[in-house]
């Protein structure tokens, strides 16, 4: 059978959630499950291939591969389709597991790994282009001192007698064969005869962290900078979750950032406009001189070559965009209103050669009523 798009598969919009894709499969899996259809070829295909579909849209990484660069995002030398490593037992029973009180598996112990954390971290504009190491707190769960994380009393372990130390235990439900997570040992394989005091058994406590976290030059707003094992402490001794710090850049009051460019307004005086000059501009790195040339006019857009942003990931250096904006002067004295009537006298007769944006856009005005009234 032909590979098709796998949100098509699974018959969901390309923005679902975990729950419909899980929903989505559940339904298909439920139609085409082997032990419905023990003859029937062209279910057992359809089955995989919602197997396939399911796996690789289920994960954050595979999906994000998949969504840019498609089928050829999959490894193929990999066991299984896509990449996928296990067996039908392992996906459905993740499925199906919720409905008889368990999760699918290989029969093997299940750690249950520590949560991932989240902390939402404030930067000036500056700080975010720059870089900064900043110190945060962070209140987690952290690994049991007493016992080391064992979560006994003194670092033994039994194996679990209901389910013989694998964590799971096989249940018949109807046509479905399934195994779930053993409820003696909770999963885990082992019991403990003598919980530590401190964790009651658990293997971590409550705590606060203090952790210097290095932001990298050029982050940008909602940029994510994982930490590896500095999230939650798992149970009795599972593997450590990670933190993520999230960025979050303050609005700026001269500059706006888009990508590695950066944008700003100049207002400039008319007369400036009009005969040229020289303003001081300035950037992150200090300030620049940058000359406007005579009859500029409003909205402009001056580019200053590699006064943007240094990409994070690239290295390419940004650009500084300046948007003139023209300056009608105010509060001018009599002497100043007299000068500038003065001024207006002096060229008012020749208005299209001062003035050829007016003049067009009269001469379109004329014709438009022109046509409004043939």
């Amino acid at each position: 059978m032909a590979k098709r798009d796998y949100y098509e598969v699974l018959g969901v919009q390309r923005n679902a959630d975990e729950p419909t894709l899980k929903k989505a499969y559940r339904k298909l899996a439920m139609k085409h499950h082997p032990d419905r259809n023990p003859d029937d070829a062209d279910a057992q295909e359809h089955f995989k291939e919602a197997q396939e579909a399911y796996e690789v849209l289920k994960d954050q990484r595979k999906r994000a591969a998949y969504d840019q660069f498609g089928h050829a995002a999959t490894n193929p030398g990999a066991r299984g389709p896509a990449g996928f490593e296990g067996d039908v037992g392992d996906i459905f029973g993740d499925i199906f597991g919720d409905i008889f009180g368990g999760r699918g598996g290989r029969g093997r112990p299940q750690q249950q790994r520590g949560s991932d954390l989240r902390f939402s971290m404030d930067l000036d504009l500056e700080e975010a282009v720059a870089g900064i190491t900043r110190e945060i707190r962070i209140p987690t769960l952290g690994q049991c001192k007493s016992c080391d994380g064992s979560g006994a009393e003194d670092g033994e372990k039994t194996s679990c007698t209901t389910c013989g130390g694998i964590g799971q235990v096989r249940m018949q439900q109807g046509i479905f064969s399934v195994q779930q997570t053993c409820p003696a040992c909770k999963g885990v394989g082992q019991v403990i005869k003598n919980p530590c005091t401190s964790c009651h058994g658990q293997g971590r406590v409550r705590e606060t962290r203090m952790l210097s976290v290095k932001i990298p030059a050029g982050v940008d707003n909602g940029d994510r900078i994982r930490l590896a094992g500095e999230g939650e402490a798992g149970m009795a001794g599972a593997p450590t979750g990670d933190l993520y710090v999230e960025v979050r850049v303050r609005p700026h009051r001269l500059f706006e950032r888009d990508g590695n460019d950066l944008y700003c307004e100049v207002p400039i005086h008319f007369t400036t406009a009009a005969l040229g000059g020289e303003l001081e501009i300035p950037t992150l790195n200090g300030q620049v001189k940058l000359k406007i040339p005579n009859e500029t006019q409003t909205g402009r857009v001056f580019r200053l070559k590699g006064k943007g942003v240094k990409s994070v990931r690239s290295h390419r250096q940004g650009d500084l965009m300046c948007k003139t904006v023209i300056e009608t002067p105010v509060r001018l004295s009599k002497e100043q209103k007299a000068l500038l009537a003065q001024f207006q006298d002096s060229y008012e007769q020749s208005n299209t050669e001062h003035n050829p944006k007016s003049s067009s856009w009269l001469d379109g005005v004329k014709d438009f009523f022109d046509r409004m009234t043939s």
